[in-house]
């Protein structure tokens, strides 16, 4: 590497026979990505080339200068914090500054690093192509310039190219026609004109108060209500400043390591576990604060638990009708069809309050939709307007119009745009294979547009340098990621949302706004934190799922970075900072009295038909069980359930939430049998117990409520083992029948040398010292390991019922549920095979916890209705 001299031509070499310009990087955008690019690839020693259409710095801020337009993060907060000067010799005049006062900003941190010289503006990047003879980049611009570099950069911005409005006649319009997106420098009067404004956006919102203080009159029309909470703008605050003064690389770090990007700390607090009066003093605390990662954190549950944000909604809406007076506009300015949160919210100023101005209308487009603009004027549903000037606040076509509008083309002439027409794929939303030495800044995968972007541009430009710096100190001339890698993170992106409320909404989050435009969820919603973490151990191992390449060889460290589900992560995070003791170091009882303790306060499961406990005659006793019936009228198929625990631990309270989801989901009614549990009653008592459970309830159907002759047994890991033994001693007896069994990641074997004991040995509950400690107790010595009642897979298979076998990614015991599976094929049995992919040996099971685990549920649900004709024809 070498450094670039201030005035140093630039190296040239000759493609096509044409001279071309050379740099170690080109970077499109001289936004806050681009300035700061320019920055830190100087401070590594490399030369660097910016591009941008505009004809000075700012990026989006060069173009965003509607009225009002202003950042909607408390600008203390929106600004560098590479270098601790700036924060001395810049000051915000308010607490969010306005566009002027950002593009200033950015113009200042121009001068102070001498950037613009590196910099072509009025300059547009028409295509970039990869050599892969040369591994160089071939970069074309508007003006004919050609340009080679190794490293291609797009820092262009997730809102950066405008939606062009879709609604017919857009260009007839003979009148004044302005998008927010891109508003003249000289600004605009409206004074005495008629005004239209189509868009209820972030843009709308905020310069909607503005026009209607000029214009005589302003018809606003809205096909989306947007919620909307007031900015409060004014002064920075003392309160808000007080911390970056005292501890300013404190406030600073702690930033890079929040959730947002701003140093809020994350609520504890559960809607549904609040009073109304607590629930009422958290929304008006955030209310008064006016700031998003405020009013997004009055509840710990509000975007994953639906009635949690229903009721912070309806706390928004009765601040909207307070605020209009007209009931009729008052509901229409409601949201009602997206959860709060799930779309961008707003700040606003006066904007509510401005419906209530004597010139100003609001039009509901979903009772009187536009049928077409016309030369003078628009027309809606049963109206026609004449208007002097419309405002288009439509919006951007986001996160990958800037990346896809520029005709990128990779390896084997693949174009970015063909690559994502089904949606975009990436490598932490940095790099794409196909792509050698192509970064996005900010692209989609990462956090980007739901936080704090200077914190995450800061983060995604150091990433990116220090690999670049990386790589080519080791000798290596491309990276790309591995397709391993990138399918990983693109599922581990989409697993993140799913838990959430977020793509209930139709948002530009999931490319809803653009017609034609791929609907997934473009963002990563798990966390600046959370992406900074994985981002760095990407790094910490090797650089995990990319693939290097160079005269000296190559380098590959192939896999996925986050495999589990984000949820089930989150759960062990907190259990592992509880330092609970091992339960094997409990003895029996008091392992026992653990799990009692561990299961209060968990959620209760789902509301069946009627839940009964009573007692059956057992080898040793009476066995307690407890039978859930389904809503609706018997008699029901029924499935004889044994639960887990080791067959030490566990009783009809440990998987009760678990039994009645599966009983509303599946629509049979369960049978949850107790049995005796080892030390005191070790193998092979349980087993006696589970074959005179299904004996009885086969005997005693009709007075169940069961349907006789649909019975299936089902079992979690020990309960499990049970179920897959009473199977095979059921078919040797001659009976009872049983039409299907579901086994719930069982314990099929004793021999603990498979790969998965080792692979998931500790950390995820189930570890292999507990199972162990299980079968220590649960074995008394000189049992032959082989025992088809200890291990089911050792037994004749043939002839057994329909089998449906769920296996969990991080379980000890996966690799002998698979084994049982295969074997039970092998034997000619049908066979279901469920994995619960990202998933413990515990996390399925935990209800209302765990929001991943719902679709495996739901497939073992459906395996049971599978097993049942009457289920089946009542579906159908």
């Amino acid at each position: 590497m070498r450094k670039a001299e201030s005035g140093e031509p630039k190296r040239g070499i000759a493609v096509n026979d044409m001279a071309v310009s050379s740099s170690d990087v080109v970077v499109v955008g001289a936004g806050f990505s681009g300035l700061y690019l320019i920055h830190r690839l100087r401070s590594a020693g490399m030369t660097v080339r910016v591009f941008d259409v505009a004809d000075d710095v700012g990026g989006t801020w060069y173009w965003n200068r509607y009225p009002g337009a202003r950042c909607d993060i408390p600008t203390t907060d929106y600004s560098y914090s590479f270098d601790p000067s700036l924060d001395v010799e810049w000051s915000w005049s308010e607490k969010y500054a306005t566009q002027p006062e950002i593009l200033a900003y950015l113009g200042f941190v121009a001068d102070k690093y001498d950037l613009r010289r590196d910099i072509s503006f009025s300059t547009r990047v028409t295509g970039a192509v990869w050599d892969g003879k040369e591994s160089r980049w071939l970069v074309t611009t508007d003006h004919g310039e050609q340009v080679t570099c190794r490293f291609f950069v797009m820092a262009s911005g997730c809102l950066s190219v405008p939606k062009t409005p879709d609604i017919p006649g857009a260009q007839s319009f003979t009148g004044e026609v302005y998008y927010t997106n891109r508003w003249p420098h000289a600004g605009v009067d409206f004074t005495g004109k008629k005004v239209a404004v189509i868009g209820t956006g972030s843009s709308g919102i905020q310069s909607i108060p503005l026009i209607a203080a000029q214009a005589e009159q302003l018809t606003v029309f809205q096909r989306t209500a947007n919620f909307a909470v007031p900015a409060h703008n004014g002064p920075v605050r003392p309160e808000r400043l007080e911390p970056l003064l005292a501890d300013r690389d404190g406030y600073r770090e702690a930033a890079r390591h929040s959730r947002g990007g701003v140093p809020i700390p994350p609520t504890e607090a559960m809607a549904l576990s609040l009073s109304e009066e607590e629930r009422r003093q958290r929304f008006e605390e955030a209310w008064e604060a006016g700031e998003l990662f405020s009013i997004l954190n009055v509840f710990a549950d509000q975007l994953v638990n639906p009635v949690a944000n229903e009721i912070l909604s309806e706390m928004v809406r009765e601040k909207i009708r307070s605020l209009v007076e007209d009931p009729q506009t008052a509901e229409d300015l409601c949201p009602n069809d997206h959860p709060i949160g799930s779309k961008r919210t707003c700040l606003e100023t006066d904007y509510y309050t401005t419906f209530n101005r004597p010139n100003v209308r609001l039009v509901n487009l979903r009772r009187q939709p536009i049928r077409s603009i016309t030369p003078t004027g628009i027309d809606f549903d049963g109206e026609s307007l004449d208007f002097d000037a419309i405002v288009f606040a439509t919006g951007f076509d986001a996160m990958t119009g800037a990346l896809v509008s520029v005709d990128i083309t990779g390896r084997d002439g693949l174009t970015l745009r063909e690559k994502w027409a089904d949606g975009p794929s990436t490598y932490l939303g940095l790099l794409t294979r196909g792509f050698p030495n192509f970064f996005a800044i900010t692209g989609p995968g990462s956090p980007s547009v739901l936080s704090n972007m200077v914190v995450s541009i800061e983060q995604h430009v150091d990433w990116t340098v220090d690999c670049i710096k990386w790589m080519l100190d080791a000798g290596f001339e491309t990276v790309e990621p591995t397709p391993a890698a990138e399918a990983g993170w693109d599922r581990h992106v989409a697993d993140c949302a799913e838990i959430t409320l977020m793509p209930q909404a139709n948002s530009w989050y999931m490319g809803a706004n653009v017609p034609g435009k791929p609907r997934v969820f473009y963002p990563y919603i798990g966390g600046v934190d959370g992406y900074r973490d994985a981002c760095d151990e990407v790094a910490a191992r090797g650089y995990l799922g990319l693939e290097f390449h160079g005269p000296g060889g190559a380098q590959c460290n192939d896999g996925v970075i986050r495999e589990m589900q984000p949820d089930v992560a989150m759960v062990l995070t907190m259990m592992a900072a509880m330092e609970l003791p091992p339960i094997e170091t409990l003895g029996a009882t008091g392992a026992r009295e653990f799990l009692k303790a561990s299961s209060q306060g968990r959620p209760p499961g789902p509301e069946c038909g009627s839940v009964e406990d009573s007692v059956m005659p057992g080898p040793g006793g009476d066995l307690p069980f407890r039978v859930y019936k389904p809503q609706g009228p018997g008699p029901y198929p029924a499935v004889v359930y044994f639960h887990g625990g080791g067959w030490v631990i566990g009783d009809l309270d440990s998987d009760d939430p678990l039994c009645r989801d599966l009983c509303v989901r599946s629509g049979a009614m369960i049978v949850s049998v107790n049995y005796r549990h080892a030390p005191e009653a070790p193998f092979p008592a349980p087993v006696e117990d589970a074959m005179a459970a299904l004996r009885w309830v086969a005997d005693n159907s009709e007075s169940l409520g069961a349907l006789p002759g649909q019975l299936a047994v089902a079992g979690w890991s020990a309960g499990g083992n049970l179920a897959a033994v009473v199977c095979q001693l059921a078919r040797d007896a001659g009976g009872p029948a049983v039409v299907g069994q579901l086994l719930f990641c069982p314990v099929t074997d004793v021999d603990m040398g498979r790969k998965s004991y080792s692979d998931n040995a500790e950390g995820y509950v189930l570890t292999a010292s507990l199972m162990k400690w299980f079968f220590e107790q649960y074995l008394p010595n000189g049992v032959p390991a082989a025992d088809p009642r200890l291990a089911p897979l050792h037994g004749e298979l043939a002839g057994l019922p329909p089998a449906a076998i769920v296996t969990a990614d991080f379980d000890p015991l996966r690799d002998e549920g698979d084994a049982y599976a295969e074997a039970l094929i092998a034997a000619g049995v049908p066979v279901t095979k469920i994995r619960a992919r990202g998933h413990t040996h515990t996390s399925v099971g935990m209800v209302d916890m765990i929001i991943s685990a719902g679709p495996v549920r739901e497939e073992m649900a459906a395996a049971l209705r599978g097993f049942f004709p009457s289920l089946v024809a009542s579906r159908a």
